[in-house]
């Protein structure tokens, strides 16, 4: 080769990150495109998941919230403390009003997290006690009660929440 003849050897180097670059900008896109529109965690069918939510459910929310989702008797009268009975998660409560991701937060971080600034709860928080995928299972098995309508605006409101 003379001097000043470009070097053949860096060419295929070069084409190939920036092949590289262009497949890895795919493929992150469509990840990021199908994220952004797959259904929620909270939307499974899978029986496994639906049994270790129940499972969970029955072990750490029923309790308060009621055996069959019914929540505490007037749920929207505020006690003695000032704070609120536990509100059902059948479709007769607000559950399904909020979107699944803001959901999965209040289980994991508290109502505190979301509520406004002086807000209490007797609800705890259960990051450290609940893995996200119980708590997933736990959201999805509340949501598989609701009748076709109640999930159908859920899908709604997540949908909108995605768009944002």
């Amino acid at each position: 080769m003379t001097e000043g003849t470009p070097s053949r050897r860096g060419v295929p180097v070069i084409g190939l990150l920036a092949g590289a670059a262009l497949v890895a900008s795919i493929a992150g896109l469509g990840w990021w495109q199908f994220a952004r529109t797959a259904a929620s965690p909270m939307d499974s069918t899978d029986p496994r998941v639906l049994a270790l939510g129940e499972r969970v459910y029955q072990r750490e929310c029923a309790s308060c919230h009621g055996v069959q989702l019914e929540g505490q008797p007037d749920w929207q009268t505020r006690l003695i403390n000032g704070r609120l009975p536990a509100p059902p998660h059948d479709p007769s409560g607000h559950t399904w009003h909020h979107p699944a991701e803001q959901l999965f937060g209040i289980v994991k971080d508290g109502v505190e997290a979301y509520a406004p600034a002086g807000y209490e709860s007797d609800m705890p928080a259960y990051a450290g006690r609940l893995s996200d995928a119980e708590i997933w299972a736990v959201l999805a098995f509340i949501k598989s009660t609701w009748p076709a309508d109640t999930r159908g605006y859920h899908d709604e409101i997540d949908r909108r929440n995605r768009r944002r």
